[in-house]
């Protein structure tokens, strides 16, 4: 829970990466009061050679941003009302095909960064968007309000199972568990219970 704007209090991920990744789904809900004020990161993975390796994040009044190597696509979505909302996003390389999921209901797919592979060294960051490997973050751009039932897999869920990981069921999670999560906390953060089933 990230309680107020800052540009110092974020949570670090550490992720069980061994090679880089072909292709990746991120699943995660965020409950916050910003959707109609401002756009903010919703999932930050940076790399030492780009900052925006994997990125999430909310553009007002437009929709969801994703990110992969520096290049983004949008997914509108310009109604994000103030409720707990889950959100999937899975991309591979082989095709280039992005795919999008609000609350189990899945955006139109882009195409982006065919034959690209995600770096394996990486600062994973909730909260806050990097512009520098684990560093230079702007107030403007934090996540204000709750995160979790954060996980990724190093394939693409099938929008079967991304029914089920909505529903709350999970398919162990092999890159990022948020069962087992390893993290570390700085700056103004608390964990505290889900405020969703």
């Amino acid at each position: 829970m990230f309680p107020r704007e800052s540009d110092n209090s974020y949570v670090s991920l550490k992720a069980q990466l061994k090679k880089p990744l072909k292709a990746f789904t991120v699943c995660l809900r965020i409950y916050s009061e910003l959707a109609s004020t401002r756009g903010y990161s919703v999932f930050s993975y940076a790399t030492k050679k780009q900052p925006n390796e994997i990125l999430i994040f909310w553009s007002k009044g437009r929709g969801y941003i994703l990110g992969v190597r520096g290049t983004e696509v949008l997914f509108k979505s310009p109604e994000n009302t103030v409720a707990p909302t889950h959100i999937c996003a899975s991309w591979e390389s082989a095709s280039g095909i992005a795919e999008f999921w609000v609350d189990g209901k899945p955006k139109v797919r882009k195409s982006l960064e065919k034959g690209a592979s995600v770096e394996a060294e990486a600062s994973i960051i909730l909260g806050q968007e990097q512009d520098t490997f684990a560093g230079e973050y702007e107030k403007n751009q934090c996540l204000v309000g709750d995160i979790g039932d954060v996980n990724m897999w190093d394939y693409v869920l099938s929008p079967e199972e991304i029914s089920t990981v909505y529903a709350g069921g999970t398919f162990s999670p092999n890159v990022l568990n948020w069962r087992a999560l390893s993290y570390e906390m700085s700056g103004e953060v608390y964990v505290k219970p889900q405020l969703w089933p």
